[in-house]
This record gives C-alpha cells, structure tokens and sequence, in this order.
C-alpha cells in the first residue's frame, strides 16, 4: 500500500507527523508531499519533526488569492499524483491544500483519508474559508477521520455513512506526547533560548499567552483586540502578556502600532511549535481564536478565551476548558475577569482529561487504512 500525506502549513505538519509514524510502522510506504501554503511556518514544524519531503510545490506566493492558491495547488497536487499514483490520499483538517489536494485526488479516482474530519460550525463564513473546506471535503473522501464522538454525529447529520465515520480522537494529542520529550531535549540542550528571554522579563509573574491570526478577525476586529489587549495589560498588571505576532502583515501592523511599549507585554515574531507548547505550559490564562490551542491547552489543564463568533470544538467548553467570548471587547474583558477571579477553577482543571484524545489516533488511523478494526476514542 502506497499512501500520499499532503500538509501546506503547520498545524498540518504537527497533526501528521505522529500519522506519519504510525504508518512507516505498519510497513506501509509513504510520500510526503509539502505544498508551501505557509512556507515558512510549514517549514519550522518540518524540521522538529524530522520530516522530510518526498515533494515540494512551493505554492505560496506574495499576495495570494485563495482562488490563485487553489489553481496552483490543483495544478501541482495533479503532476504530484501522476508521477507518484498512491492507493491512498491523507489530507488533514480545513485548509486549502487540504481541499484542493482532497479534490485532485478524486477527480483521480484515488480514495481520500480526511484526518480531523466532522468540524462544524454550521456558518461558512466563520472561520472562512475553513468551514466550506472541511464542509466539502465530506463529499469526496472514502474514509473520515473524526477526533470526537460530537463530530462524528455532526457527518451522520450530513449523511455520510456511518461505515466511513470513525472515532480516533485528534492526532494533535499524539504530536504533543511526541513534543512533550523532543521539548525536554531541547530545553536540555539550550534551544529554547525565547522562552528563557520570557521567563526572566516576568520576574516570576504569572503568564498570560495571547495569540490572533483568523481571517474573520482581521481589520478593525483585530485592532478592537489589540486595544482591549492594551487595557487588560494595564488592568492586570501583577501578569506578564505574551502575544507572539503571526506574520501576517495584516496582523504584525495593528498590533505593533497599538502595543508596543507596553511594560508587562511582549510581542514576539511567531514561535516554533516546541516553544508554543512550553508557553501554554507555563500560562495561567490562553486568550486564542486559534483551534489547535483549543485542542492543546487541555493537556496542561490551561483555560482558553476563544476570540471567535463560533468556534467547532465544543467539547472544551462543555468540558470547563474554554469560554467562547466572541469578538467584542466587553466580552472578551469579562471572560478574562472571570477566570481570574476563580482561581479555584483553574486549579479544578489540572486533573481533567482532555476531550479531544488520548495519543492513540495515530495509530488507529494506520489500522483503519489496513482493514483491521480498532477501538474508538470515546472521549
């Protein structure tokens, strides 16, 4: 069995590369295929990963449209494909190269493995263009690769057939264990220099991460963000912010013009994947519109404030992880003040199990592949 694992940005290289491994185990023959959506950020969890790939698309351009994104990802997932022929196509989660390599491939007749598939919010233009991404890809993949039971309720909704559904919990729990020892090693090693910078200039103040990226949050949305940022700072001074910056010049813009010079605040250009998951560590508080901090947090028993209109990872917010304040800033500050307020809370949530896996995905997902049934994730 020859089997194509397709990843354009980060998340989709640390979600994939446990899936990587779980497969190389069974014996089964991999190519890994790099589109370059996000080029650099791709790049960075390549290397802390230790993966190599098999093909380069290089599709990220200055100024890309979606629409110029998507051809030349069609364009080249097709040469991909042709020269390779796999007998499977992995795609994972709900972007753009998850999409349009998941449609290459069946316009081939090649069946499509969708890994964290059944994410809903049940609007198409929150997150954009994510929801109509994953929304699509449901009608075209062979096999669906939930992370809950709540997702895959959400595709028996839809009408995919309970027999292509299949429970594993979420690849990001597999990646994070994996993480978890590469981290020691590096902090041992002297790698993590950030973090050190961080913890030093807190002077053994409490943590506070901040993260912003999401399409539906740029303009004057993110910089309602950034002022309430600016107030929360000067409000709750006894924390030390971190808000490291994506490079989107959208994003780095507002955010250094709004927040620069702010004494308990420091922006950072983005973090490698090592450093992220020390500081979620290290944090009493996550301010995100960021899914994979969703998922992550958990883990450490940190809260998140989801600065998002929806968000389709409810089983943190039923579980007592995550507030869903949406994008104002009244709700944003009134989120924040409430969890600090109970610190109770917070301490409740360092014995919780996080919803969203228990780190064998991976591996169910390589069993699924071969035929062999496997245990569900039930969460």
């Amino acid at each position: 069995m020859k089997v194509m694992l397709v990843m354009g940005t980060r998340p989709e290289a640390i979600k994939l590369a446990p899936v990587i491994d779980a497969l190389k185990a069974a014996s089964i023959q991999t190519t890994i295929c790099a589109t370059g959506q996000h080029r650099e950020m791709l790049d960075q969890a390549l290397q802390i990963f230790a993966i190599e790939p098999d093909v380069s698309l290089s599709a990220m351009q200055t100024g890309q449209t979606l629409n110029s994104l998507a051809a030349r990802l069609l364009t080249g997932m097709d040469i991909a494909l042709d020269r390779h022929r796999p007998d499977w196509v992995l795609v994972q989660g709900d972007t753009t190269t998850a999409f349009c390599s998941g449609l290459a491939a069946f316009h081939r007749g090649i069946p499509v493995g969708h890994v964290e598939a059944g994410l809903r919010t049940g609007d198409l233009s929150n997150p954009f263009p994510e929801e109509a991404n994953r929304s699509l890809l449901a009608r075209i993949a062979t096999l669906h690769f939930t992370p809950t039971q709540k997702n895959r309720q959400a595709l028996l909704a839809e009408g995919i057939p309970a027999t292509a559904i299949h429970v594993t919990g979420n690849t990001v729990v597999d990646a994070m264990q994996k993480a978890h020892t590469l981290a020691n090693v590096a902090q041992t090693a002297g790698r993590l220099p950030i973090l050190e910078t961080i913890l030093k200039a807190a002077q053994d103040r409490s943590l506070a991460l901040v993260t912003c990226h999401r399409r539906e949050n740029l303009g004057s949305v993110l910089e309602n963000i950034c002022h309430t940022l600016k107030r929360l700072c000067e409000r709750h001074a006894d924390l030390y912010w971190v808000f490291p910056v994506h490079l989107n010049p959208n994003v780095q813009k507002p955010a250094k013009s709004i927040l620069a010079g702010i004494p308990n605040l420091c922006l950072l250009d983005p973090v490698d994947y090592l450093t992220s998951l020390a500081l979620i560590a290290r944090a009493s508080l996550i301010l995100s519109d960021s899914g994979g901090i969703q998922e992550e947090a958990p883990a450490f028993g940190v809260p998140v404030i989801v600065m998002r209109k929806h968000t389709e990872r409810q089983e943190g917010i039923a579980a007592g992880f995550a507030t869903l304040a949406g994008q104002t800033p009244e709700n944003i500050e009134a989120a924040v003040d409430e969890w600090l307020s109970h610190p109770e809370r917070r301490k409740k949530l360092k014995n919780s199990a996080n919803p969203y896996g228990d780190g064998r995905a991976a591996q169910r997902i390589a069993a699924l592949l071969q035929g062999r049934t496997t245990g569900e994730f039930i969460g």
